[in-house]
Formats: structure tokens, sequence, C-alpha cells
């Protein structure tokens, strides 16, 4: 399969396990697909929005770490303590060679997280809110495993944002007082070169 087929593959995943374990297959290459094909630049720009919020140091969880680029990314800007989750062991086990988290966790965004509530001082999540992956309802959980004061920080497709219930969760959460609206972002293209017509916001929220 051609690099520039593999996010559309990814895309059709009927459910998380048919999605896991077509990430455990594309595990391997996938830095090398999204750098060469797609130049993905959505780890990047996240973490220098999300060093804007999250003062060192701080406990975080990469929701949804895949391969690893948002902890490289993240250790970059001098966060040292990241627990990675992913659906795909396959990919957590390329973020292992990255050397940049604390600990793994397979997770599926949209269930019930085994975390203690307040587990974590912020959260983010880069890539994850598309296509035929996390819903609208996993950022409650999200919410729950946050401090108080702490920040949730994701990437947004902005099309599935309109379209797939974000909007109105995402609006729901604030009127209810669970989480502030920090920053969003203007719309960016995270990978230029694969998806030229698919744009990205990044949306910073404090926990209440």
């Amino acid at each position: 399969m051609k690099p520039d087929e593999r996010v559309q593959w990814i895309y059709s995943s009927r459910d998380n396990d048919e999605l896991a374990r077509r990430y455990d297959r594309w595990a391997k290459s996938y830095d090398n697909d999204l750098g060469e094909a797609y130049g993905w630049i959505g780890p990047q720009r996240a973490a220098e929005l999300f060093s804007r919020w999250v003062p060192r140091p701080a406990r975080i969880l990469d929701a949804g770490a895949g391969t690893g680029l948002v902890g490289q990314a993240l250790a970059a800007c001098g966060y040292t303590d990241i627990a990675a989750g992913d659906l795909s062991i396959g990919m957590l086990d390329e973020a292992r060679r990255k050397k940049v988290y604390r600990d793994f966790h397979q997770i599926v965004l949209g269930e019930p997280l085994t975390f203690e509530s307040d587990a974590f001082g912020a959260i983010i999540s880069v890539g994850v809110l598309t296509l035929g992956h996390a819903p609208p309802s996993a950022l409650v959980e999200l919410i729950r495993i946050t401090k108080p004061g702490g920040h949730i920080i994701f990437t947004l497709r902005t099309d599935v944002f309109v379209q797939n219930g974000f909007k109105e969760k995402q609006a729901d959460l604030e009127q209810s007082r669970a989480w502030v609206l920090e920053e969003v972002s203007d719309p960016f293209r995270p990978m230029p070169k694969g998806e030229p017509d698919v744009w990205h916001q990044i949306w910073a929220y404090r926990v209440s």
C-alpha cells in the first residue's frame, strides 16, 4: 500500500478492533510515511501551544500517542514526565524506542479509562479527534482524569468539529463549567503534502 493511501485506509476502519490492527500493521513505517508523504507537522504545532499553557514540571498523558512523535516534541520543550496511551500495542512499541515516556498504557478513547480521577496535570491529544477515531464523549473521561486547573489540549479537524458533534459537546462542557476555553488556534494544514484540503485547529481548555 502506498503511503498516500494509508490514511484513508485508517479512516475507513469499521470499529476499534480493526483500527488497532491497522495501526499495528502501519507502526513501523508510520513515521516515515507521515513525514515524507504528508509533511505531518501536528506534533510540533501542538507542543508549541501546549508549552504556553502548561508549566513544567507536569504529569502529562499523551492520549493517542501513536509512535511517540508528540512525546518527542514535548521533550524538546522540556517536559519529562509523560505517559503514552494508545489503542495499538504496535504503535506503543514504536513509542518506547523514542525514550521520552515514563510509562505506557493501552487505552481506547471513548471508553472508560483505568486512570484515577485527577491523575494528570495536563493531557495532549494530536491527530486523534478525526474521522473514525475518538468520539466527542471521549472528552468527558479526559476531563475526569485531569486535575482541576490542569489543561487539555488537542487538535481537531475543522470539518469533524462541525459535523461530528464536537461543537455541541465542547459547548455543553463549557456551559456546565467542566472546563474553560483558554485558546483556539487559527486553522492550519497539518499534512500539507498529503491532505492539503484538510484543516485542523488546536484547542486549549482549563479544567474547572
